[in-house]
């Protein structure tokens, strides 16, 4: 699944486990439609506004199997252009194939290919060209595999090739219609992750999949020509879908994550940065994870795990703060839609905070989880009333404010927007540690769906704190 890690390096103010870290909140800020089946999300910015923009690949075999989503640059998206591959299924990777400065798109094909869409820098994309790899496609990577300075795309393969295969890049573009195939004993590959485990003859391969009826995490060291030697494995749980590959402790060795959809967690295992080699699996505790990600998503400079699970009903996204040791605390949840299947972060409203999207693959929809800070918003999702009779009132729904940081927050203004009403015990400051109340009643004038919003403005942030609202007029 794809994911794209993005953000503005802030001051760190723990060492590793010395002090407990902030925590950052996530509010639910916008959730939109998109294809049915949406199963992949990556981040750019397309069109070079300063406005980072997603990329969706979906599975619904009657609509083009990707969108493009380019962003307002408050956590809010244009309605999208797309584009129909076939029957592509995903997963998407994203990288500058020709060396133009412009962002483009590698699509994972069921018809034994890929499909690649070069930008054109304004957020459109040229049409896609295919080309064949081994088999199934099912996870995707973009590295320079031959030492050439030209990327090339890796893909793991299903049926009927178990196999893995490299598509070498010409550097304009294009690609070489063979591809470079290494055999993969054993195992039904589900993903991969791109890292340099050994640090010889450049990148290397994580592989997670199926041998047996076990999870099975396989190394692939590479061989500077586009083809891979058998590594070690390790046994995770069956049924896991997402693998990345990162320095989760700061100390120059590449380390795995594993989302275990099956299993208890996310299993984390540390590099020893020797020769390919890697510790037993530690699993942290978030049933169903489907997909995961890292990034250092409170500012203390440590990595933290951002996980998305579908076991849960609602399911949920769970953040995993680091400890800097390769260690991480008991995920905190806040709402996933039905049931998310990717996840990608980056800054999306430009206040410096990474934010989380989500794919919702049973829900047909986006949604993007903004980084609030030290302002906690409880419930985190949108308020939702039930249908209403036009001209009447709703019973008021609640919010509560809770201010999580160290010194007084200070509000300059709470404004609403729409056919709702508001009232609020916050006044124009919150202790640290304190909170408030923020009551909002739904009050439709006509008949119809009706959307409004709360808007913050508060120290907290450079950026509005916004509370979705939506209800149904009768």
């Amino acid at each position: 699944m794809g994911t794209l890690l993005r953000g503005t390096t802030l001051v760190v103010c723990c060492i590793f486990s010395a002090c407990a870290p902030a925590l950052a909140q996530f509010e639910t800020r916008s959730v939109f439609a998109t294809n049915p089946g949406p199963h992949s999300v990556v981040v750019a910015d397309f069109n070079h506004d300063g406005k980072l923009d997603l990329a969706v690949a979906s599975r619904g075999s009657q609509f083009p199997e990707v969108q493009i989503f380019l962003g307002k640059g408050d956590g809010t998206f244009a309605p999208p252009t797309a584009y129909d591959i076939g029957i592509g299924e995903g997963p998407l990777a994203i990288a500058d194939l020709n060396h133009d400065g412009n962002s483009d798109l590698v699509v994972v094909d069921v018809d034994n290919s890929v499909s690649v869409l070069l930008g054109n820098g304004d957020g459109t994309f040229q049409n896609p060209v295919g080309y064949a790899i081994g088999g199934t496609g099912s996870g995707i990577a973009v590295g320079d595999f031959n030492g050439d300075g030209d990327l090339d795309i890796a893909t793991t393969n299903q049926y009927p090739c178990y196999c893995v295969s490299v598509l070498l890049g010409n550097g304009d573009g294009t690609f070489q219609q063979t591809s470079v195939v290494t055999f993969v004993p054993t195992i039904l590959m589900n993903g991969l992750a791109l890292g340099y485990f050994n640090h010889d003859r450049g990148p290397d391969l994580a592989i997670i999949g199926n041998s047996n009826n076990q999870g099975r995490v396989q190394i692939l060291l590479g061989n500077g020509d586009g083809t891979f030697r058998i590594g070690d494995g390790y046994q995770v749980t069956a049924e896991s879908f997402t693998i990345i590959a990162t320095d989760l402790r700061k100390n120059g060795k590449t380390d795995l994550a594993v989302a275990e959809f099956e299993g208890p967690g996310v299993a984390v295992l540390l590099g020893n940065g020797d020769d390919g080699t890697f510790l037993q699996p530690v699993v942290y505790s978030m049933t169903g994870a489907f997909a995961v990600a890292a990034a250092d998503m409170n500012g203390d400079g440590l990595p933290d795990l951002v996980a998305a699970s579908d076991s849960l009903w609602p399911a949920n996204v769970g953040i995993l703060y680091g400890n800097g040791d390769g260690t991480f605390q008991n995920a905190l949840l806040y709402p996933g839609g039905n049931f998310p299947e990717a996840v990608a972060i980056a800054d999306f409203n430009g206040d410096h905070r990474l934010d989380v999207a989500v794919t919702d693959y049973l829900g047909y929809q986006e949604q993007v989880l903004l980084n609030t800070g030290v302002v906690a918003f409880s419930p985190s999702a949108p308020l939702n009333f039930k249908k209403q009779q036009h001209g009447t009132t709703s019973l008021p729904q609640t919010v509560t404010l809770t201010n999580t940081g160290t010194t007084t927050l200070k509000i300059s203004s709470m404004k609403i927007i729409g056919q709702f009403g508001m009232t609020s015990t916050c006044g124009s400051s919150v202790p640290s540690g304190a909170n408030c109340s923020i009551s909002v009643t739904f009050s439709p004038q006509t008949q119809g769906m009706k959307q409004g919003t709360v808007t913050i403005l508060d120290s907290a942030s450079s950026k509005p704190q916004v509370i979705i609202l939506g209800g149904t007029g009768t």
